[in-house]
């Protein structure tokens, strides 16, 4: 009797473990390797395509391969997986000598390591109406708030433009995924747009709720494309983004965060 009632309680904690265990997400914030010139800020190159980069995007890709995500998810427009799917199944080798960006050359060359057979696409695009924030704040007479708007846009410009010209590819992602990193991404919005404008000018807070709008749509697309078999995936996107989804990952139970520089150890 002992012994069935011992079955029992294990059976009972077996089953209640795996209902309550976690998946695993492998959050990747970083700048963008081909650097598009779409951000407010005017930011330097990284010289992605060096031996020494490549040599570190082996070893980064082999690291996350050991991790061993079952799904990877990026910043490519969802309404267009279909030409993701067309990207991803191009020569390899041809698009690691031409193409440069984050997708291409650490999520495509992780997944192909992990003989993956896609990739998938969650980014959604709205508006960002940075213009009518500045014709807001010169409305408003927002003279000190122009002044920090400014102000913060340099001490970005320049601190990320310094660290690019010293930093190594490992340094730089193992940066843009610490928390410094993340409120410095965040800061801004509520710094500065937030507070644009007259009291009853909202152009400063659409624009935030613009920006917290795309990321949650982002987040809902991993929630729902995440199956009951994936126990790991990664998240490759911008620093932005991923600053944003590290605040939403802290509030969902489904998930457990797992850090870049745990993996990369």
């Amino acid at each position: 009797m002992q012994k069935i009632i011992l079955l029992l309680v294990l059976f009972t904690f077996n089953l209640s473990s795996a209902q309550t265990k976690k998946k695993q997400i492998l959050l990747i914030g970083t700048f963008h390797f081909a650097n598009p010139g779409n951000d407010v800020a005017q930011i330097k190159t990284f010289n992605i395509m060096s031996d020494k980069s490549k040599k570190e995007l082996e070893t980064i890709s082999d690291k996350i391969k050991k991790f061993g995500p079952d799904k990877i998810f990026v910043e490519w427009k969802y309404t267009k997986q279909d030409e993701l799917d067309k990207f991803y199944n191009k020569n390899t080798d041809s698009l690691f000598k031409n193409s440069k960006n984050e997708i291409t050359q650490l999520a495509l060359r992780t997944a192909k390591k992990l003989n993956h057979k896609k990739l998938y696409g969650i980014d959604y695009r709205n508006s960002f109406p940075y213009d009518s924030l500045m014709m807001s704040m010169e409305k408003a007479n927002q003279q000190d708030l122009i002044k920090k708007n400014e102000e913060m846009t340099k001490k970005f410009e320049n601190e990320h433009n310094e660290r690019i010209s010293k930093s190594t590819l490992t340094e730089l992602m193992l940066y843009f995924n610490k928390k410094e990193s993340d409120n410095e991404n965040i800061q801004w919005y509520l710094e500065v747009a937030n507070r644009t404008g007259k009291a009853d000018d909202f152009t400063g807070p659409s624009l935030v709720a613009k920006w917290y709008e795309r990321n949650l749509y982002m987040y809902s697309l991993i929630q729902k494309l995440t199956e009951s078999k994936d126990d790991k995936i990664m998240v490759l996107l911008g620093a932005g983004h991923a600053a944003m989804l590290r605040e939403f990952i802290a509030h969902d139970p489904t998930f457990e965060l797992v850090e870049l520089s745990t993996v990369l150890k």
